[in-house]
């Protein structure tokens, strides 16, 4: 019996809820204005948090009876605001309420509604079209091919996550008067809205020279841009618009906007940011601070030196690390996560500004690695939960691995090679590229660190990396097998070239990208250097290194590829039987004599040692090979480069023809 009354009973209910649906509809057609609004704010209590409800009223007709009532001049001001708000509500539901809200054409209606003089009634507009323009089924496009952002002109509180997302959103917004429109707003007497205003610019700013480049002229109320954004630095005013005119003026500079010297960057906008990395800031400003921080100084080493002597920085960040004070102490669950979740991103902060600071200077770097247990909140740093934080340690580790001093001391101390080891095993393309980056110095010649990380099995990781199609891991792969090849063992350069395989080894030859190639040959060169370990990889690969060499030498290279090709080739020319490849090969002598003559002095000077190694006495079958260049005319060559007004190259050329006399 109880299947029997089953299916009734569900539609009893349904019906119900429907009927009960139906009335908040009905009621948005009553004759009684006061009574539409009041049944506007039942329906807004009502999809609270109802996902069921607020799929019932869309089936129901309710979105396009809400639009009409917005859109329409008779509608009182609290009416369509608190349709805005129902909307951004039935927004805030599935992923079918938007599309069902797109259908009805709800942006046309909300966009018109930016031109209001009513700030609430814009506010609830721009949160609803903030909910549906972040959903994931919202055409990303549809923001930007909407001209109606230019007829609003931006007459409201302009919302930054509406701004741009990348330089083509950027220039669309730009070429609409955006930047115009926006400045008026900074002198508005809501506080609101010179905030957004101050945001949208930090957004069209980032990484856009076009942008930054306008901004500098732009006036508003006879003031430049500029000059308004250090007004608002002022620590009279509030922290969110201190920090946020510090990122304009920070991303403009970066962007060439503003020069580095400038007296608003050094006198205003650093010191600004190092005083909201103090431990009197709240911990977001803190991090905020820092961050902007990281990113102005990045690339100018006078910057680096300014701030890391503003306001002890280098030791105020050693208090990053420091919170939470004790995390076992925390019973609540929430405020365990919270706390957490502030000390990944104080870390991230403190590693990025770090590396920021350390990126050239060696004092700078002496300093930081001296702060209170420094090697060893990196080491931890490298093998946190948080992808973020194991960026940014593997950023600062990369920034103080530059330093030969510290290679040599704290790197060996703390043995950072081996979870630097570990962070390259399965890591994500971002952390791979720093972390291989540093490897690179720490396989450096002088490095203690380089023998055991060959015995770590680094051979096969490194070439693997080749394998990329990420070009950055491809140029640090062969990077790093370049330094290890370095004055190595022949065993370790056998290693690499059975890692790498013949096949790869020419594939990386052949590179589009010229400092693949360049690196590719700093390796060959590193591999063919002394005697028996020339001519045993000449005796198992020398008719394709002569192959690659050859196409080099005829191609379309730029002069410091042919270069460093040439010196291969006199490398080579420094084998005992490696040495018969050349000789042997007509068209390589040629090309050396053709470069003999060239017109440029760095690969005359190469293709003269080609030859020098070729003919010198002292090695036996010399007077053959002698004899053989002189009849394709090297001799007349020496003798025309025995006046020349480079000094290099007639000295060159002067010994190289003692060898013929002697």
């Amino acid at each position: 019996m109880a299947c029997v009354l089953e299916t009734p009973l569900r539609m009893s209910v349904l019906s119900e809820v429907t009927a009960s649906s139906r009335h908040y509809v009905d009621r948005l057609f009553d004759p009684d204005p006061q009574k539409v609004l009041q049944g506007v704010i039942d329906m807004k209590n009502a999809v609270i948090g109802n996902n069921k409800q607020k799929a019932n009223l869309i089936v129901l007709g309710a979105v396009p009876r809400l639009l009409y009532l917005l859109q329409q001049e008779t509608s009182s001001t609290e009416l369509r605001t608190e349709c805005a708000v129902v909307l951004g509500s039935l927004a805030m539901g599935t992923e079918n309420n938007v599309k069902s809200l797109l259908d009805c054409h709800i942006i046309p209606a909300l966009l018109q509604g930016l031109l209001s003089p009513e700030l609430k009634f814009i506010e609830a507009c721009l949160r609803c079209l903030r909910t549906i323009f972040t959903s994931p089924v919202t055409p990303e496009e549809l923001l930007y091919t909407l001209r109606h952002w230019h007829s609003c002109g931006f007459k409201s509180s302009p919302q930054p996550l509406l701004c741009a997302n990348g330089p083509d959103h950027q220039t669309i917004l730009f070429n609409h008067g955006a930047v115009q429109n926006i400045a008026h707003l900074l002198s508005s007497t809501s506080y609101k809205v010179r905030m957004q205003a101050l945001k949208c610019f930090s957004v069209l700013a980032f990484e856009n020279p076009q942008v930054s480049m306008t901004l500098v002229n732009v006036l508003v109320d006879g003031e430049l841009l500029p000059q308004i954004f250090v007004k608002m630095l002022q620590r009279d005013k509030p922290i969110e618009m201190q920090l946020t005119s510090a990122k304009c003026l920070t991303y403009m500079c970066r962007a060439g906007g503003i020069q580095t010297d400038d007296n608003c960057i050094v006198l205003k906008t650093l010191p600004s940011l190092v005083r909201m990395c103090s431990k009197e800031r709240l911990l977001e400003e803190r991090v905020e601070g820092a961050e902007t921080l990281a990113y102005l100084i990045e690339t100018d080493v006078e910057l680096q030196r300014i701030a890391s002597i503003t306001d002890h920085l280098i030791a105020m960040l050693s208090d990053y690390f420091k919170y939470p004070s004790s995390v076992s102490a925390i019973t609540d669950i929430k405020r365990l996560d919270h706390d957490l979740k502030h000390a990944h991103e104080l870390r991230q902060a403190a590693f990025k500004l770090y590396a920021s600071l350390g990126a050239n200077d060696e004092d700078i770097r002496k300093k930081i690695i001296e702060t209170e247990n420094m090697m060893d909140r990196i080491v931890n740093g490298l093998s946190e939960s948080s992808i973020k934080v194991r960026l940014s340690a593997v950023r600062c580790l990369h920034s103080l691995s530059r330093s030969v001093q510290q290679l040599r001391t704290s790197f060996q101390d703390h043995a950072v090679w081996k979870p630097l080891m570990k962070v390259l095993q399965n890591a994500p393309d971002e952390v791979l590229v720093v972390a291989s980056s540093t490897l690179c110095n720490l396989l450096l010649e002088f490095s203690p660190s380089k023998e055991p990380i060959l015995e770590s099995g680094a051979i096969e990781l490194l070439c693997s990396l080749t394998q990329s199609e990420n070009l950055a891991l491809r140029v640090n792969g062969i990077w790093a097998l370049m330094n290890m090849a370095f004055q190595a063992e022949q065993k370790i350069k056998a290693d690499i070239l059975q890692g790498l395989s013949t096949e790869q080894l020419f594939q990386l030859l052949s590179d589009s990208d010229v400092n693949v190639l360049m690196k590719t040959l700093g390796l060959l060169r590193n591999l063919l250097s002394t005697r028996p370990h020339i001519d045993q990889i000449m005796s198992t690969h020398g008719k394709q290194i002569m192959q690659a060499v050859t196409l080099i030498l005829e191609g379309e290279h730029n002069i410091e590829v042919k270069e460093q090709t040439l010196c291969i080739l006199a490398n080579i020319a420094d084998g005992t039987t490696a040495k018969e490849l050349i000789m042997t090969n007509d068209d390589i002598l040629q090309k050396i004599k053709y470069y003999m003559s060239h017109s440029n002095a760095k690969l005359q000077l190469a293709a003269m040692f080609c030859i020098s190694n070729l003919i010198w006495n002292e090695e036996e079958g010399s007077q053959e090979r002698q004899d053989k260049l002189r009849d394709i005319g090297i001799v007349d060559i020496l003798h025309k480069l025995s006046q020349s007004s480079d000094p290099n190259l007639c000295d060159k050329a002067k010994t190289a023809l003692q060898q013929y006399l002697a």
